[in-house]
């Protein structure tokens, strides 16, 4: 086990679920936040916090001033985004941001890096066909922004490597259960399930993962994943269905919603982004979000379970406990 963990994006979902995670080893934490960042109090406690940004050469001086060999950084920071057009802060902290870490990986010359990619970047196969770690990752081969920043930061971290650097790539699938305060998509929906004000859905579904079993997964890629080596973290492929009849279940309700086919919903998709931008309101029913529901997620883990036992928990009980953590802040 490392000495030393740094972490950035350590205020984030993962990253806070990380923390969490890092706090049952005997081990120093450093963590790497924005300032003013809503969610610090958000951190588990106590550990040491560095304020600064990972597109900033001054921030990262002070992030890496005592990493070394028994240093393990965890590279959780980034932009997750379903926007059309998010512009190009994408690149700018997805692919820049990383490739400043790995210059300051490189030149403090610490024991191991884990970078936390997403699935998005390996390119889709065709349905019915099992999806590997064993990919090209070119923005040309992915579809949407995000995904395209996440492969050309996924290629860069594999460059790294072959310069020697020790680095392992974790591929989550989408991230779902408790403590998701910044409210994604299925927090979201889940929300309005809660509050009654869930009609309609869309149809179709994807491989859901509990930001819990992320968590422990990179803390095992970084004890005993291959350096060079990509593991995904996929959970188990569920629908809107599958995922509201388990809130249904836990709250022991019965309450009806519609269900939109994807064809409807990717006509109406494209007008209902302009409406959010033009309200500011969060971007949720998007174009690429439609399209995930309807992409091939079939995921093997086989890689993360034979290097570390991987083995995360059925998404009803994520499910459970997500919708119990809500009521429970309502």
């Amino acid at each position: 086990m490392f000495r030393k963990f740094l972490v950035t994006g350590a205020s984030g979902f993962l990253g806070r679920a990380l923390v969490s995670e890092l706090q049952k080893k005997d081990t120093q934490i450093c963590a790497l936040i924005m300032e003013n960042d809503p969610m610090e109090g958000e951190i588990p406690q106590p550990i040491s916090v560095v304020y600064g940004d990972i597109c900033d050469d001054a921030s990262l001086d002070r992030f890496f001033s005592c990493a070394d060999r028994e240093t393990c950084v965890i590279h959780c920071a980034g932009i997750v985004s379903v926007a059309s057009h998010p512009g190009e802060k994408i690149y700018d902290v997805n692919v820049g941001g990383t490739n400043n870490v790995l210059r300051y990986c490189e030149k403090a010359n610490v024991g191991k890096l884990v970078y936390v990619s997403s699935v998005h970047a390996i390119p889709e196969k065709p349905k019915g066909t099992e999806i590997t770690e064993k990919a090209v990752f070119s923005p040309g081969l992915v579809h949407g922004d995000y995904a395209k920043s996440k492969a050309i930061a996924t290629k860069l971290v594999f460059e790294a490597v072959n310069r020697g650097l020790d680095a392992s790539v974790v591929f989550p699938s989408g991230i779902i259960g408790p403590g998701d305060t910044g409210i994604g998509s299925i927090t979201n929906m889940l929300l309005s399930f809660l509050a009654g004000r869930l009609h309609l859905a869309v149809k179709g579904g994807y491989d859901f993962v509990d930001v819990r079993d992320v968590a422990a997964g990179i803390v095992s890629c970084a004890e005993k994943g291959k350096a060079g080596r990509g593991y995904i973290l996929s959970g188990q492929y569920a629908s809107v269905r599958d995922i509201l009849e388990a809130a249904k279940e836990t709250l022991q309700v019965k309450r009806t919603v519609s269900f939109l086919p994807i064809s409807c919903a990717k006509r109406i998709a494209p007008l209902y982004e302009k409406w959010s931008l033009k309200k500011r309101q969060p971007l949720f029913f998007t174009p690429y979000a439609v399209s995930v529901l309807d992409s091939n997620s079939q995921f093997c883990r086989e890689a993360a379970a034979a290097a570390f036992g991987y083995a995360p928990r059925p998404v009803k009980s994520s499910v459970r406990d997500t919708v119990l953590w809500l009521k429970n802040r309502l």
